[in-house]
């Protein structure tokens, strides 16, 4: 009798910790799709203000067309995998710091009243991208921490849901930015 009360009981706790636990995966894999959707529009403001920057005439003509492709290129790379919208966005940060590597040159940018509020725009948006990147990679990691656990993996408890992937791309602010 006692013997059958234990295995109850003992069933009852697994079942309720599996529970909590497939729980837990669902917000984290809900966390992940928030912040990969925060992501994306900060990203696609980031993009938006470069193509300003880049047809506001105050750079010079090669870096205004190296900017526009690559913010044009990262604009539609939202429709390809993960790895071709990170280099995608990995280019256009590059054409910027390219663009924006010397102080003098963005202080000559930052004396017209457009090309500052661009500049300030710019430097916001790269500061936002860091910060959603960080925080979707946290939820990444968290989840992936949760769902590499020994009864996670023998009961399923994440089902079919792909593994979740972290977003490396470069985001670092142009040197010409953190200079000012």
């Amino acid at each position: 009798m006692w013997l059958v009360i234990i295995l109850t009981l003992i069933l009852v706790v697994l079942g309720l910790y599996l529970s909590m636990t497939a729980g837990r995966i669902d917000r984290l894999h809900q966390r992940i799709e928030t912040s990969s959707l925060a992501l994306d529009v900060h990203l696609l403001r980031r993009s938006s203000i470069a193509l300003e920057l880049a047809t506001a005439g105050v750079l010079d003509p090669a870096s205004s067309l190296l900017i526009a492709d690559a913010a044009h290129a990262a604009r539609t790379s939202g429709d390809f995998d993960t790895v071709l919208k990170a280099q995608a966005e990995s280019d256009l940060t590059a054409a910027l710091d390219a663009a924006l590597e010397d102080p003098e040159e963005t202080a000559e940018i930052e004396i017209t009243e457009l090309g500052s509020g661009l500049l300030d725009e710019l430097d916001a948006a790269f500061r936002r991208v860091q910060l959603s990147r960080r925080f979707r990679n946290d939820a990444v990691r968290a989840c992936r921490q949760v769902r590499s656990q020994f009864l996670v993996r023998i009961f399923r408890l994440a089902g079919h849901t792909a593994w979740p992937e972290t977003l490396e791309m470069d985001d670092t602010r142009p040197h010409g930015l953190t200079e000012r």
